[in-house]
């Protein structure tokens, strides 16, 4: 396989009918592959997302990463578009998936698209990602240390638009893959073994990993929080995983 691609920004329709911006990239090879949905994290639209994205189109896959501050302020720098959506409460949850719907389309009407999508996401995309594989109907998802899925921020953090998420987990549409911190406080090691214990209540197929010594965002390179082994191990864990599940 090449791993020659294209990457390039682009603007799709999101929730509502609104054009948003999002950063796609693909494989040049037209082999039909899966596509994956990459939600970026509370820090933005950043450069360490559509490296992400640039990962996964270099490892055979058409990958998307919808911004989802793009209506707050459009053309600002991440960390700008980021402090405008905080200030605001956060995201709607009915927009985010409007938005990763809007972003599944577009994967799905590539040429090169074999018709299956995952969707991946850290930090609070990591919690957007369990509402998207709630709400639409995708085939694989990875939940990279998501918080408030199984309870809500304290109310002095000002997050007004994240709730809890469990009672929609009867509709989780596809395997879930969950990479975590043992160090995490967001979410705890209870709230996901909490979590993975009502999935499995309702008969979803779960693949939870904790990792020690790991904290919250230990897949960022550029942040002190980084853990190479866990990211390392991580990453050959979500191959591994979109391999079985996103393949032709």
């Amino acid at each position: 396989m090449s791993d020659a691609m294209l990457a390039e920004t682009i603007t799709i329709t999101g929730n509502g009918g609104d054009e948003i911006e999002a950063y796609l990239a693909r494989p040049l090879d037209t082999t039909p592959s899966g596509g994956v949905l990459v939600i970026h994290h509370m820090p933005g639209y950043d450069e360490g997302t559509k490296e992400i994205v640039r990962r996964f189109a270099v490892n055979g896959y058409n990958a998307i990463a919808p911004n989802l501050f793009y209506r707050v302020a459009p053309g600002a720098s991440p960390d700008d578009a980021a402090a405008a959506a905080r200030a605001q409460g956060g995201v709607p949850d009915s927009q985010v998936v409007g938005d990763a719907d809007g972003a599944l389309r577009h994967l799905k009407s590539l040429e090169s698209s074999n018709g299956k999508v995952g969707v991946i996401g850290y930090c609070s995309g990591g919690r957007h990602t369990f509402l998207v594989a709630c709400s639409l109907q995708v085939d694989a998802a990875v939940d990279c240390y998501g918080a408030f899925v199984t309870r809500g921020p304290d109310p002095a953090m000002g997050i007004t638009t994240m709730g809890p998420l469990l009672d929609i987990a009867p509709n989780l549409s596809s395997p879930l893959l969950g990479l975590f911190g043992a160090d995490d406080k967001f979410p705890t090691p209870e709230e996901t073994a909490e979590l993975e214990a009502v999935l499995k209540e309702h008969g979803k197929t779960t693949e939870f990993h904790t990792y020690e010594g790991a904290n919250h965002a230990f897949f960022s390179v550029e942040r002190p929080s980084y853990r190479a082994e866990a990211a390392a191990d991580g990453w050959q864990k979500i191959f591994n995983f979109y391999g079985r599940h996103l393949a032709s």
